[in-house]
């Protein structure tokens, strides 16, 4: 028997195989290549560095930041502060809400009296009896020793009331000519600020019609 077409047979057979696997062996170990585009988002330096450093720098400069403190006991933050001003603005807030208590006291000095005003007026008294010890008519005794003493009342409450109406509107025009602030100033302020100058501006209008007599008028002597 003649088996020689099956030899061949075989032989083509295996050379196809030989030259398919020869064909599929570049796909086979072909990876596809990943490569990172420059100028990537983790590449780009961190805003307010100097030009050359990178944010793989910045990073390590702040482990190594941190790690000497750690050496030397110390706890640091690098978590950015919210509010970097709060301090000023905390500070900015007593000071005017202190201003804006003492308007209100001086309003309510303007209204009450105060002993200042209690002063003036015992000195003004005793300074028109010392003027009509030597005679005077009745109606000058009544304006040296009352009417000086009430109009000296009337002027050292309008000087507390004027200091009020002053302190009050300080008060509540320091957000819009000040130094600006990150914080808005408290309710409580403005509402005792506002207290402070109405007080400040009755007890102004008191002082006034009380130096010039406009209330109530001096009394007069009859023949005097």
């Amino acid at each position: 028997m003649n088996t020689s077409p099956s030899t061949s047979t075989t032989d083509d057979t295996e050379e196809k195989k030989a030259a398919n696997g020869t064909a599929t062996a570049p796909e086979a170990t072909t990876a596809p290549s990943v490569t990172k585009q420059a100028g990537s988002p983790e590449d780009a330096p961190p805003a307010g560095v100097a030009p050359g450093v990178t944010a793989a720098d910045v990073t390590a400069m702040d482990v190594d930041a941190t790690d000497a403190a750690a050496e030397d006991g110390l706890e640091v933050d690098l978590t950015p502060d919210p509010y970097p001003d709060a301090g000023t603005a905390a500070a900015t807030g007593v000071g005017t809400g202190a201003a804006a208590v003492v308007a209100a006291g001086l309003g309510i000095v303007s209204l009450s009296g105060a002993w200042t005003g209690r002063v003036a007026a015992e000195r003004e008294t005793l300074m028109g009896q010392i003027k009509t010890s030597g005679g005077g008519s009745a109606a000058q005794q009544i304006s040296e020793i009352y009417g000086d003493a009430w109009h000296s009342t009337a002027l050292v409450n309008g000087i507390f009331a004027l200091l009020a109406l002053l302190v009050g509107v300080f008060v509540l025009v320091r957000p819009a000519f000040g130094p600006p602030s990150p914080l808005p100033q408290a309710g409580w302020v403005r509402s005792v600020a506002v207290a402070g100058v109405s007080l400040g501006v009755l007890g102004l209008l008191i002082s006034v019609g009380m130096f010039f007599d406009l209330f109530v008028a001096l009394p007069s002597a009859a023949g005097g």
